[in-house]
């Protein structure tokens, strides 16, 4: 596990932060030898590094534990390596079909294209047009509300002991 204090004293052996002594401790390699050619960034970067450093040596933990295949909190779908050599975790995107299954699953098997296109991010136009593809394919049904509103029912999840007086 690396330590706040050594990377702080690195830091500090280093012409404050200059040659970036603590970012080769910390394994960040390529941003290490920039630092050491450009003076940590004209000092700007050492600087920065001077505040952010308990956050990044939090981080070079967890990606430690993550590559030693011993973050068993972590859920390892999450990460991505990013090109900078430092590893983040990101959420990945639902899909669309999963977003409206699960916003299905939510309404008791009912849900129009506002619902959908508001819950995926995307526009009505898309929203309809995937509803319809799941129509056209047998998984779910148009269905008019006695107020006029179009509705897509999903059988599949729809309450069953509910009646359907409102359509």
């Amino acid at each position: 596990m690396y330590s706040v204090g050594i990377a702080y004293l690195l830091w500090l052996l280093s012409g404050f932060g200059a040659l970036g002594f603590h970012r080769f401790y910390l394994g960040k390699i390529p941003t290490g030898i920039l630092w050491m050619c450009t003076g940590g960034l004209g000092m700007l970067g050492s600087i920065y590094d001077f505040f952010t450093m308990s956050g990044q040596v939090h981080e070079a933990n967890i990606r430690r534990a993550f590559y030693e295949g011993t973050a068993h909190s972590f859920d390892k779908r999450l990460w991505r390596n990013i090109n900078d050599g430092e590893a983040r975790i990101v959420r990945e995107k639902e899909t669309v079909e999963r977003t409206l299954l699960r916003l299905a699953k939510e309404n008791k098997g009912v849900l129009t294209a506002s619902e959908l296109a508001l819950a995926a991010n995307i526009s009505i136009e898309d929203a309809k047009r995937n509803l319809d593809t799941l129509v056209s394919k047998g998984f779910a049904e148009l269905r008019i509300r006695k107020s006029g509103t179009l509705v897509y029912t999903i059988p599949d999840l729809m309450d069953r002991d509910g009646p359907l007086e409102d359509f």
